[in-house]
């Protein structure tokens, strides 16, 4: 492993967490009027209905799928199910939910390029977004076939636990990957980019999305309306300039 390398897998990420949980917090308590996904459903919806579906729908499932599987120990489901045929669910089910969502991004993408009112209203970092997020969907379709070249889960494992090291502050992270592809060290190092920008993008109104989940906790809200017990035909005396 190279100083690159060691910079990029064992420090990159740090700064990429750190930048993504205290930015979002500053912009929440700095810029909450800008806190919400600019959508431009009311300029036209054309492709907007099914790319938004297709593209929320597909990178949910892989950010769930990437959250739990690369931080879940081995030891805790190797009793049911071992790292090949774990490898192999993930491949299936990444690549179906991966092409879902590069299918969604293409078409929003398309529209937001094509569209002459939602190009005109559109920001520099919102067409930059969906590029980035094209790519590391592209790159991540790309990692199955190499992944289908060895089919033991060695290298699935060892991502995992460079994952497991990070999070955990334990030192030797950078050293698992020396085996490593490119695309697979690319396709890392963009996703922890993504994360580098997200508080300075319209991703924020993802924080947004899970906080809803709250509200399965949250009791009734009971609303009553408030009458006033006036007698019929007597009018209340006011006072001068009530009610201007």
């Amino acid at each position: 492993m190279n100083a690159f390398d060691n910079f990029l897998f064992g420090l990159y990420p740090y700064i990429c967490l750190t930048v993504f949980f205290l930015g979002s917090l500053i912009r929440f308590d700095r810029e909450q009027y800008t806190w919400k996904s600019d959508s431009s459903e009311l300029l036209k919806r054309g492709q907007l209905r099914w790319g938004s579906n297709l593209f929320h729908i597909g990178v949910l499932f892989l950010f769930f799928g990437h959250f739990f599987g690369m931080l879940t120990p081995h030891f805790v489901y190797e009793s049911f199910i071992g790292a090949g045929a774990k490898q192999l669910v993930a491949m299936v089910s990444g690549g179906i939910a991966g092409l879902l969502g590069f299918i969604g991004v293409t078409l929003l993408l398309h529209r937001r390029l094509t569209e002459p009112r939602i190009r005109a209203t559109s920001k520099t970092s919102d067409i930059m977004l969906l590029v980035l997020l094209w790519l590391q969907l592209v790159l991540g379709l790309a990692t199955i076939p190499l992944s289908a070249q060895h089919l033991d889960g060695g290298m699935m494992l060892r991502l995992a636990e460079w994952a497991q090291r990070i999070v955990t502050f334990r030192s030797g992270a950078p050293e698992l990957l020396a085996g490593a592809g490119w695309i697979f060290k690319t396709h890392m190092a963009l996703g922890m980019s993504i994360f580098l920008i997200f508080p300075f993008t319209r991703l924020v109104h993802v924080w947004s999305g899970f906080g809803t989940v709250a509200y399965l906790a949250r009791p009734y809200q009971v609303v009553r309306s408030r009458r006033l017990n006036v007698p019929s035909g007597q009018n209340q005396p006011r006072r001068p300039g009530a009610g201007v």
